[in-house]
């Protein structure tokens, strides 16, 4: 497999308050990466490194072989695509103009959206069950409808690389999974590669090729879902009690947990 980020003795911190200390990470393309740790691990703050939106105190991120910090923003808007966990607007556009926002890095300066433009646009909405609200403006929908919004706008940047924090929170359960559904078969089919943090550990479980357990400010495991899911994994990460773990007709780890 091909190494797509490369970290390397990475250390950041905000102010005196330290997240990591000499991290190592090394992702592959077309591989569905789950992001799991308790509440305050860094999930969001690895990602942000990942994209560039911060800089590491010492060490290095390096992607598809070059430093994240010499490319462009322009460069790192055509390679990969962020989902955050919470969106906000200040104007008053339509849902599809915010979609339409995601072809910008492929757009030439001065130049109008082509058709090809305009039909990644639609699939994306299409795929996300929202070509309904296209006039609608963002500001008036509900945090799911515009959570999808935002994923179609994603899709419709069409990158290699696809990173979701916590992307589907504050979405209904039948559009979780549909989504998921979605980006598994992008990995399969195009080898889209996607980093995502995940708070629900059994969609991770049936849906992630490999998780990384962040835990004190280390990866402490990157492996497939059935080698990290163990009742001793957690307990120790997540200080949680496990009925028991079985395998899916998917051959994927299921859990059930004490209550």
């Amino acid at each position: 497999m091909q190494s797509l980020f490369n970290i390397q003795n990475l250390s950041f911190a905000y102010g005196k308050n330290s997240v990591f200390t000499d991290l190592q990470l090394e992702l592959e393309r077309g591989t569905f990466y789950g992001l799991i740790g308790a509440n305050g691990s860094g999930k969001s703050t690895l990602l942000e490194l990942l994209t560039g939106g911060l800089s590491a105190t010492s060490g290095t991120v390096r992607f598809m072989d070059k430093e994240i910090r010499h490319y462009s923003k322009q460069e790192l808007a055509s390679s990969m695509a962020l989902v955050p966990q919470h969106f906000s607007m200040d104007f008053e556009y339509s849902v599809r103009d915010v979609v339409l926002m995601g072809r910008h890095p492929h757009i030439p300066r001065f130049s109008a959206p082509s058709a090809k433009d305009y039909k990644k646009v639609d699939n994306a909405m299409r795929t996300m069950d929202i070509m309904h609200l296209a006039s609608r403006i963002v500001s008036a929908l509900s945090g799911g409808e515009l959570q999808r919004v935002v994923m179609a706008r994603a899709l419709a940047q069409d990158t290699k690389v696809l990173i979701l924090d916590e992307a589907t929170s504050n979405l209904d359960i039948n559009h979780t999974i549909g989504i998921l559904r979605v980006i598994r078969k992008m990995v399969d089919t195009v080898r889209l590669t996607v980093i995502a943090a995940i708070h629900d550990l059994n969609l991770a479980a049936a849906f992630c090729d490999n998780c990384l357990v962040l835990q004190d400010g280390q990866i402490v495991a990157n492996a497939d879902v059935n080698t990290v899911f163990t009742k001793e994994m957690l307990q120790n990460v997540f200080s949680v009690d496990v009925e028991r773990i079985y395998q899916t007709n998917q051959n994927r780890p299921q859990i059930q947990f004490k209550y």
